[in-house]
């Protein structure tokens, strides 16, 4: 049980700092992971971009993220940007650099089952949505991808209401499961299912059980808040009792699940694996 706890803590630890700087849309976060470098440029190195990264999204997003020459060429100007029924269209020189989740040690989905874990290996995907979801605020930014003629362009933004989203629902307790120790500790399963790396085995899992007492000392501690992100790779959300939120390191390659499952009307944490 150690060991879980330790893992999980690896993914969500050290970098992440309770300061609140605010982006480029005026939110600011809680949980704040800083990386080694401060600039943009030296995130993804300002260069030719190969033909290949437009195979996967995650490929060419995490380059469109990271890298500003980049990202201006894969925005379609004028851009369309929504908000609620209103339409504008945004020209270049107003555009303003978006790193994404790219200074945090970490991005977030959710899916609704594990079969949606393929999605993003999908090569035959042409329409990819990136939201942030603004939990403090209840509102979504939805930025829509697609992949045209072989290249993934931003193609427009649309701002709406968290009640909007077709997770409204589940990201409404997933808030209140985040921040408040009490309405979490209420929507724990009496038993929680945990997986796990064995460390002294590479080729072995460890699998076990812990009770919703021994959360506090054995779970992942804090958790995104304020908010967080999910990409639509073309997963549809359905009236589904079971959520899996993702959390899924940058660089370390490490994956952190937790599921809840409604019962009897309400969300319980059921499982966590990594």
């Amino acid at each position: 049980m150690v060991l879980l706890a330790c893992g999980c803590m690896l993914l969500l630890e050290t970098a992440c700092k309770n300061k609140k700087p605010a982006d480029e849309d005026g939110a600011e976060d809680s949980l704040t992971c800083v990386v080694d470098t401060d600039t943009v440029a030296e995130l993804v190195p300002d260069q030719e971009v190969p033909k290949a990264a437009d195979e996967l999204f995650d490929d060419f997003f995490f380059t469109f993220a990271g890298n500003r020459k980049h990202q201006l060429s894969r925005i379609q100007f004028p851009l369309t940007v929504k908000n609620g029924n209103k339409q504008t269209l945004m020209q270049q020189h107003e555009w303003k650099m978006d790193r994404f989740f790219m200074p945090q040690s970490y991005y977030t989905l959710i899916l609704d089952n594990r079969r949606q874990l393929n999605l993003p290996k999908d090569t035959s995907v042409n329409h990819v949505v990136v939201e942030k979801i603004f939990l403090d605020k209840s509102w979504v930014k939805d930025y829509h991808f697609d992949r045209i003629s072989g290249e993934w362009k931003l193609t427009s933004i649309d701002n709406q209401s968290l009640a909007n989203n077709a997770n409204a629902s589940f990201l409404k307790f997933y808030q209140a499961f985040a921040t408040d120790s009490l309405y979490q500790a209420e929507h724990l399963n009496d038993v929680i299912s945990f997986k796990g790396p064995d460390p002294d085995n590479d080729l072995k899992d460890l699998v076990g059980e812990i009770s919703a007492d021994e959360w506090e000392e054995m779970g992942p501690g804090e958790l995104p808040r304020d908010m967080i992100y999910n990409i639509i790779y073309g997963q549809t959300y359905e009236h589904s009792n079971q959520k899996i939120f993702l959390l899924r390191g940058i660089s370390n390659g490490q994956e952190m699940e937790l599921t809840f499952r409604r019962k009897d009307g309400e969300w319980k944490l059921v499982k966590i694996s990594e």
